[in-house]
């Protein structure tokens, strides 16, 4: 992505947003998915964040991932493989809807404990959301345009607050 990272405050719409989005794939998934969860910056009320919701399908096993990403397949997602990251596939949001980042992983998967796990933590300690927004903000405006520096910023904070649970 080219766009540049803008770090926007909360919007009391993001949840009404993802269960919109969650339900849209729900209908299509049935009962391959066991949960859809809502992770990352915006599943945390109050909280600044990109202006993207992150969503997880979590389906039983690795078995059912190839069922699921045709499912989605289905609605308009297009697959995108695990860029680089084992446990979970990514999918291109559909066309004509709002930006998004939807991603499957089985119950297993590491990433998927691990997205869960942070926004919990975020959801429970003020004092760690009010530094990740800090250290959001601060690398927002050293790498605008580079995601991937962006995120990998990010990386040992995260490591570290789920490190204390």
């Amino acid at each position: 992505m080219t766009d540049a990272i803008v770090i926007v405050e909360y919007d009391p719409a993001w949840p009404s947003e993802f269960v919109r989005l969650r339900d849209r794939a729900q209908a299509a998934l049935g009962d391959v998915a066991v949960a859809i969860e809502h992770v990352g910056s915006t599943a945390v009320a109050g909280l600044p964040a990109k202006d993207l919701i992150d969503m997880v399908v979590v389906v039983e096993s690795d078995d059912d991932v190839k069922e699921a990403i045709s499912r989605l397949e289905a609605i308009g997602y297009r697959a995108r493989g695990n860029l680089g990251v084992e446990g979970r596939e990514a999918f291109w949001w559909p066309e004509g809807e709002k930006r998004h980042h939807l991603y499957v992983s089985p119950t297993t998967s590491a990433e998927l404990h691990a997205q869960v796990a942070f926004r919990d933590r975020l959801r429970a300690d003020s004092a760690v959301a009010r530094e990740y927004v800090a250290l959001k903000r601060e690398l927002a405006a050293r790498h605008r345009e580079d995601r991937l520096a962006y995120t990998e910023a990010k990386t040992a904070f995260i490591e570290a607050a789920l490190r204390v649970n």
